[in-house]
């Protein structure tokens, strides 16, 4: 295949790339605007492979779109372009309707005025593919519910919303004008290259610096944590076997609260970096209770029994040996994070910027 995916060389989307390029013989082109959230050296791995382009556009202008598909002639569009970050959501909504809603529109729009060119069979092979998330289903308030792909939308933040409005679009484009969609909703990710400012890696950072370990409430709040490696895979299964106008969720099965999460990682981190910094005996001396996020949802859980089902996926990761191998791969890859914190990664992009 010819795949395009949208938001390549942010932490999902650079997963997903290295993926296909290293498991596959499918060719990719990356479209990225590069936002702070986006690093092409998550993506130096494979730069060089013959199979891999990339080209910096924003999926808000349309003429781009139209001649960057026009000229890679793609079997599949894979969109995870996203402003995907609730506090920023909180503080400035206005870029997540832009991103989220407008440009998920225009992409379908430059997607359907390519897919209405095609002849017959590549009409019938072509995918387009939703790439969105569970905070869209709100929150679970008892241990037992699972969120479904029929569970009801009810987001709770500019975030979840701005993502439930893109999800809508896809699957009015396929209803009302025959574009084969599906999408996709997934819970928490976690694993190598993750933005330091997402919850895992902002703990490893801090905790390896002597610096406060924030913690939203009480630390109750519960989610089910997917390795982002098993998530591509799953992705890449969907794309090239899902069914068109499906939706299937996606989940590591690996519910925990978030203090869980970040003790593990203490603990973790006090075999792994003994060396501590300012004379702690334990890094969880480091954890620090502040207030709670606006409308902070209480518990994510997905039920993942569709995609195991009727595409033969589960996830390889439980989280004791994801998180192993996350703690494991920031601590060998100060290199690449200090870049990200020091914004150096933005400055140089890999003297790629041009292309």
């Amino acid at each position: 295949m010819k795949i395009i995916v949208t938001g390549g060389a942010g932490f999902i989307g650079s997963a997903v790339a290295r993926q296909i390029i290293n498991e596959t013989n499918d060719e990719v082109l990356i479209v990225d605007k590069l936002t702070y959230a986006g690093n092409l050296e998550s993506l130096e791995s494979i730069f060089n492979n013959p199979r891999f382009s990339f080209r910096q556009v924003d999926i808000c202008d349309r003429v781009a779109l139209d001649s960057l598909i026009m000229d890679f002639q793609p079997n599949a569009i894979m969109h995870l372009a996203a402003e995907s970050h609730v506090d920023r959501s909180i503080d400035g909504p206005a870029a997540f309707i832009e991103t989220n809603i407008v440009g998920t529109y225009v992409l379908l729009e430059a997607a359907r005025h390519y897919w209405s060119h095609l002849d017959t069979k590549s009409k019938q092979d072509f995918r387009f593919h939703h790439i969105s998330t569970d905070e869209v289903y709100g929150d679970l308030h008892d241990m037992t519910s699972l969120f479904t792909e029929n569970t009801p939308y009810a987001p709770s933040s500019p975030y979840s919303a701005s993502k439930a409005s893109s999800d809508h679009l896809v699957r009015s484009w396929f209803r009302t004008y025959g574009l084969p969609t599906i999408v996709t909703n997934c819970s928490n990710n976690y694993g190598p290259y993750h933005f330091p400012e997402k919850l895992i890696p902002l703990v490893i950072l801090n905790a390896i610096e002597g610096k406060p370990l924030p913690i939203y409430g009480d630390g109750s709040q519960i989610r089910d944590w997917l390795y982002v490696e098993d998530h591509a895979r799953a992705l890449y299964k969907v794309v090239s076997e899902g069914k068109v106008g499906e939706t299937y969720n996606i989940g590591g099965h690996n519910e925990r609260k978030n203090i869980d999460v970040v003790t593990t990682i203490c603990r973790l981190l006090d075999q792994m970096a003994p060396q501590k910094p300012n004379g702690i005996l334990h890094y969880e001396e480091l954890i620090t209770y502040v207030t709670d996020r606006p409308g902070h949802d209480l518990r994510y859980a997905i039920d993942a029994s569709k995609i195991d089902k009727e595409l033969g996926w589960k996830p390889l990761e439980t989280f004791e040996t994801g998180i192993k191998k996350t703690v494991e791969w920031y601590l060998s890859n100060e290199v690449w994070w200090r870049r990200v914190k020091d914004g150096s990664y933005i400055d140089e992009r890999l003297g790629l910027r041009a292309l």
